[in-house]
Order: structure tokens, then C-alpha cells, then sequence
């Protein structure tokens, strides 16, 4: 083909890996540093505050006013790993008090798209400071709260939601705040040995011996032997696995139905000589003898946190003496015990001594709930999953479209054979296209997804930097297979609303009378140039400068016709009337010379596996009609297709198989109803 080398992409994407590879010593992001300026408005202090890095348990800064702890600062760079969609780090730097309280967010980097769409960074800095007062130790549905995010940003701002969250959880845990419970749900099969093989019942044993030497002295001896003085189980059976095993399903959902928030049930097993719970509860309503402690705070139990057990339903669990339920306190803002942390069951023997006073003989069981039975926090449902379920009404519109596009092309060889009909599919489908993928669901690529998933891959790619937004996902997906397929056209041609726009406004400035301008081939071609040229740029720029980046990406008019819908700044809006304009006297004008988009999509294009578009001998050699019809001027004076250029519109297909039309048809048909030809 005349002007157009068959290796320029591969030349082109060789010179785009090389200035990527010369870029990689740029792409180091240590996470930001607050300083005490930072740190002091962040919190609130009233005067200079001391900053302390720390590395365990959560990378950050605690920060400290004359010897008195404020919390925490994280950044959720480095914590949570947050980045924008523009594939660099989005980082915030969180406050988060010891009372789990986040004192205040602070935007310190990020390079997102979002500048491009009108979005200040005084926006995002009132966004991100709408966080401040969160109390992260709230229950369910506190996040109702939450600044909501801002329009036509809602993917940068959802990360930045994200991150800030996941990221004070962290520092609020770090502080001993929130961070999960028992798990009441889990079940599996297990017997007494498998408890006791995973630590879910403490033991503690005291032989008559070591009571004896214990008492010595009292008023009534105890007699040494090796049986148990006292043989001591305890553990928590809230875990269904412990407490359904040990009691059965009906006594273990009783119990556990009769608890109240915040509480929750310790077995006390025992057998031996010796009675934890002894008679005296009867008359004073608490048991004397029997003591959770877990550091200084001391608890004991009164009669109404007792059930006794009547039996175990482990076939192989010991005989026991006495089988207690007791109803604990968890709720550590109400004086509770932390069930996550070890604690004591402490039960206390005393015996009266025969020169006075009394001996005590404390038997201590150390109570852990193993960890398959803790829970951290509820993992919050991703950030990217909230947007595909808040979006499945355009999920499914989206989903409806692609299936009959697909539709479309595997059956072009019906379609093109009825002209009115492709006409009317193909006008109708780019308004739909328009209308609906992109004024109203902003279903628009753009060159800044190419640049950011470029950036992403050699950054530390992360899937759900991508799903966080769903249509586009689901249209950069159908477009990828569609490269394999059929090439770039299925985007360009098909579902890219600004060149919808372009041809419905061409089509409606033909019925007008709009003369249509041909340039001549040689011009044609090294106008592609442009696009090209603008391609590399951006996407070479990008690893340098983000910011500058998007700003050589405004030779796109996407945003201020789809995204946007033309309320920006005049220059934005004049530029796009103008490309507009000149689509009106060459078909889809943006398309051929300008569109970076479509020159990145043309790359990966040579790899297309199947050429569905036909041509004949004679094409390009006796008619030239379907380089002449084609909406992008992609047939060369020899009747190629240039897959590079072509949008798949289908035109040519149609011209070939309309009889009325394809002059090779003409004269086929003229020379089978010749008189010569007749039997």
C-alpha cells in the first residue's frame, strides 16, 4: 500500500517499550512522611506535638502532645497500597485517635484523571476532610454517614474512601480498638479429644497432695493420695463447633439464645473432691469461689449468669461432678473481658486453720479461644464489588448490547445482503450507542485508561484498580476480544460514543446537502501521523509526568462532549465544535487523523487472528466504489483494507453485495441475461 509501511505499528510499539523501560527508574513511591505542621492539624493540638515512626504492629507515626498519646498517623500508601485510576499511588495520610476516632485526613499525593474532568483539588480536599469524626468502632451501618463521593470522579474518589478506611481500621486495631469477635457461625463435627487437641478447654488439675500440702495446718487435714482434689475445664463454647459438640444442638441454641449483646458463655467443668460453685451462691447470689480475671480487671458471677449442665453429648468426654454455663461480659466499654486476649478462670479453695485464719489454694485454668474460632474484622465488601452491585441495571444494558453486536458481526453475511436493513441496524445501533453507553450510562474509553493500565503493569498490577469501574471494564474486555477477532473496529466503529456522534451528525449533514470533502490519498495517509504521534506522546509523557500527561490527553474531546456533556470551559467546548464541525465535511474526521485512542487500539490490532471482510479481484483494479464509500477512507487505490484504519462499519461489505450497486454484480448479471449466453 502507497505511504503505509506494514511493519510501522511493530516499529512504533517497540519505540513505545523502550521509553517505557528508560522510565523505570522513576516509578520508586515511598509513602508520604507527615511532619509535626501535619501532624498537629490533623489532630487538632494546640501546640507542637512529637512525632515517633513506628514499624510494628502497622507501619506509621504515633503522635504525642507533652507525654500524652494522640494516636496514630498511617499513610495509605503504605498500608493499604491505594492506587488511583491512573495506576500511580493515592496517598492520604489518616489520624486515627486511641479511641478509634479518625481526627482528620489529609490528601498528600495523587495524579488522577479527575483533574482533567474539572475536579479541583480544593473538591477532593473537602471530600477526603469529610472523614474527620468518623468513629470506627460504631456498628453496622455507621458508614451511612460517610461523605458521599463526587460525581463524575466516583472512581478516584471511591479509592480514596477505600483506602482511608482500611486504613484507619488498621491503625484503630493497632490501638487496641475494635478488631473482630468470636465466631458464632462456623460448625464442624468434633469430639472431646479434638477440643482439647486445639485448646478449646483449658485444664488445670490439684491432686489431694498437693492440697494437702496446701492446707497444712487446718483444722480438718487433708488426706494425700494421687486422686484429684480438684480437676478443673474451662473455655468458651460460643464457637458452634465447641459449644453444639459439647452440649448438643438444642441445650447449645438455648443457651446461646438466652444471651444478651456483649456477652458470652464460659463452660466450667469439674470433677474431684473440691466444688467450684460450692452452696453459698444460694444464699448471697454470687459465687465466692470462682473469679475471671484478665490483667487488673477481676470479674465474678452471680446467680443470674448461672445454668447448670445436666449432661455433656460427647460420648468420650470424662465424668464430671459439676457442669456450669456462666454468662460473661464482653463488651469491653462496659468493663469487659476482651475474649480475643487470654484470661483466667481463678477458682479459690480456703480452708480454716487450726491456729487461726485460713489457707487459700487458688486454682488457675488459662482460657484461649484457639484462632480459627476469632474473627477479625468483617472484611468490608471491596471497593470494586460496591460498584458492580449499586450498577447492575447498566451492567445488564451493557451486557444486552454486546450481545448484539456480537450478533451483528458473527451474522454480517446475512446483514450486508439487505442494504436497508444494515442501514437502519447500523444508524440505530450508534444512537443507542450514544444516547445510552455514553450520555447515559459515560460508558467513553479514553486514552488515560490505556495510559494508566500501561502504568499499572509495571507498577504492581491490581485487577480491582480496573473492576472499581464496571461499563468501562466491561467494554475494555469486549474490545480486547474483539482485537483478536476483528480488530479495532469494534470499538471505533461500533461502541465508542463520540464517533457515533460523529457519523449520526454526518449522516444528518448528507441529507442536508453537506458537500463532502475528499482529500487526496497521499495527504490522507500522512495525516495518520497525527494520531499516532499523539499516541506515543501521551503515553510516554505519563511516566515522566501524570499531570502533563492529562493534559496532552485533552486532544481528546471525549470528556467535554460524553463525560461532561459540554459544560466546561469555553476553549474545551470550542475545540470539540470545531472537530465536530469538521466531521461534518469528512466523515468521522476525528477518527481518521486525530484520535490517539483509536491509533493505541490500532497496535495490538495487527495481532487478529480472522479477516471476515471480503474482497474480489477486481477490487481496486475495475471499481474503486468501496474506497470511495468508506466512512474512514481505510481501502487503498488497490482495494486493501487497512486494518489499521478500517471501523468495520460494514460498508464496503454492503457495496459489494448489493446487486444494484457493485458494478463487478452489474456486469455479471448483464452477461448471464445477454442473448448469447441463452440456450
Amino acid at each position: 500500500m502507497p505511504g503505509h509501511h506494514p511493519f510501522a505499528p511493530c516499529r512504533l510499539l517497540l519505540a513505545l517499550i523502550a521509553l517505557i523501560l528508560l522510565s523505570l527508574p522513576m516509578w520508586a513511591a515511598p509513602p508520604a512522611a507527615p511532619d509535626a505542621v501535619q501532624a498537629q492539624a490533623l489532630f487538632g493540638a494546640d501546640g507542637p506535638v512529637v512525632l515517633d515512626r513506628r514499624e510494628t504492629p502497622v507501619p506509621g507515626w504515633g503522635v504525642s502532645r507533652e507525654g500524652r498519646a494522640l494516636g496514630m498517623i498511617g499513610s495509605t500508601w503504605e498500608i493499604a497500597a491505594t492506587t488511583g485510576y491512573s495506576g500511580k499511588p493515592l496517598d492520604v495520610l489518616v489520624a486515627v485517635t486511641p479511641q478509634g476516632i479518625i481526627a482528620g485526613a489529609l490528601l498528600v499525593r495523587q495524579t488522577e484523571p479527575v483533574l482533567s474532568l474539572g475536579i479541583s483539588d480544593a473538591h477532593i480536599a473537602a471530600y477526603v476532610d469529610g472523614f474527620r469524626g468518623v468513629d470506627l468502632s460504631q456498628p453496622p451501618g455507621w458508614d451511612s454517614a460517610l461523605p458521599e463521593v463526587i460525581s463524575r470522579a466516583t472512581v478516584s474518589t471511591g479509592v480514596i474512601r477505600d483506602g482511608i478506611l482500611r486504613s484507619a481500621r488498621v491503625l484503630a486495631q493497632a490501638q487496641g480498638v475494635g478488631g473482630g469477635g468470636i465466631d458464632r457461625v462456623t460448625y464442624r463435627p468434633a469430639t472431646w479429644a479434638d477440643l482439647m487437641a486445639e485448646g478449646a478447654l483449658a485444664h488445670a488439675v490439684v491432686s489431694m497432695a498437693d492440697a494437702a500440702r496446701a492446707f497444712a495446718g487446718a483444722k480438718v487435714p487433708v488426706q494425700p493420695s494421687d486422686a484429684p482434689y480438684l480437676d478443673l475445664y474451662a473455655g468458651l463454647i460460643d464457637p458452634p463447633t465447641v459449644g453444639r459438640n459439647l452440649l448438643g444442638a438444642r441445650e447449645f441454641t438455648a443457651a446461646a439464645g438466652a444471651l444478651q449483646p456483649g456477652q458470652a458463655l464460659v463452660a466450667v467443668l469439674s470433677r474431684g473432691l473440691y466444688s467450684p460453685r460450692g452452696t453459698e451462691w444460694h444464699r448471697s447470689g454470687r459465687f465466692e469461689r470462682i473469679a475471671f480475671e484478665q490483667g487488673a480487671l477481676r470479674i465474678g458471677p452471680g446467680d443470674g449468669d448461672f445454668t447448670m449442665i445436666e449432661k455433656l453429648a460427647l460420648p468420650d468426654a470424662p465424668e464430671f461432678r459439676e457442669m456450669s454455663l456462666f454468662r460473661l461480659n464482653i463488651d469491653p466499654v462496659a468493663g469487659g473481658i476482651d475474649p480475643r486476649q487470654p484470661f483466667d478462670l481463678v477458682v479459690t479453695a480456703t480452708r480454716p486453720l487450726a491456729a487461726g485464719g485460713e489457707a487459700v489454694l487458688p486454682v488457675r485454668a488459662t482460657i484461649r479461644l484457639p484462632e480459627a474460632y476469632i474473627l477479625t474484622d468483617p472484611p468490608a465488601v471491596p471497593l470494586w464489588q460496591e460498584f458492580w452491585r449499586d450498577k447492575v441495571p447498566g451492567i445488564a444494558i451493557v451486557g444486552a448490547m454486546l450481545l448484539v453486536l456480537a450478533l451483528i458481526l458473527f451474522g454480517q453475511e446475512a446483514l450486508v445482503r439487505r442494504p436497508l436493513l444494515w442501514r437502519r441496524v447500523r444508524l440505530g445501533y450508534l444512537t443507542v450507542t450514544l444516547l445510552v453507553l455514553g450520555w447515559g450510562l459515560n460508558g467513553q474509553l479514553s486514552v488515560v485508561q490505556v495510559v494508566a493500565f500501561l502504568n499499572a503493569l509495571l507498577s504492581g498490577f491490581r485487577w480491582e484498580t480496573f473492576l472499581i469501574e464496571p461499563i468501562i471494564f466491561l467494554i475494555w474486555s469486549a474490545v480486547a476480544l474483539g482485537l483478536l477477532f476483528w480488530g479495532r473496529g469494534v470499538f471505533c466503529g461500533w461502541l465508542c460514543p463520540f464517533g457515533a456522534l460523529q457519523e449520526l451528525t454526518n449522516a444528518v449533514a448528507q441529507r442536508l446537502g453537506v458537500r463532502q470533502i475528499a482529500l487526496p490519498q497521499a495527504l490522507h495517509e500522512r495525516l495518520w501521523v497525527i494520531k499516532y504521534t499523539l499516541f506515543v506522546a501521551i503515553v510516554a509523557l505519563s511516566f515522566y509526568s501524570m499531570e502533563q500527561a492529562l493534559i496532552l490527553a485533552e486532544a481528546e474531546p471525549f470528556k467535554t462532549v460524553i463525560s461532561m456533556r459540554f459544560l466546561r470551559a469555553w476553549p474545551f467546548v470550542l475545540f470539540a465544535l470545531a472537530v465536530l464541525a469538521g466531521g461534518l465535511f469528512i466523515e468521522r474526521f476525528y477518527c481518521r487523523y486525530l484520535c490517539p485512542l483509536g491509533a493505541g487500539l490500532a497496535i495490538p490490532a495487527k495481532l487478529k487472528i480472522f479477516d471476515w471482510l471480503r474482497r474480489r479481484p477486481q477490487c481496486g483494479r475495475e471499481c474503486r466504489l468501496c474506497e470511495v464509500k468508506c466512512t474512514v477512507g481505510a481501502i487503498d487505490p488497490l482495494g486493501r483494507i487497512n486494518p489499521n484504519e478500517c471501523v468495520l462499519c460494514l460498508r464496503c461489505q454492503v457495496v459489494m453485495n448489493d446487486p444494484g450497486t457493485c458494478p463487478v454484480l452489474k456486469r455479471r448479471a448483464r452477461t448471464a441475461a445477454s442473448p448469447g449466453d441463452a440456450p
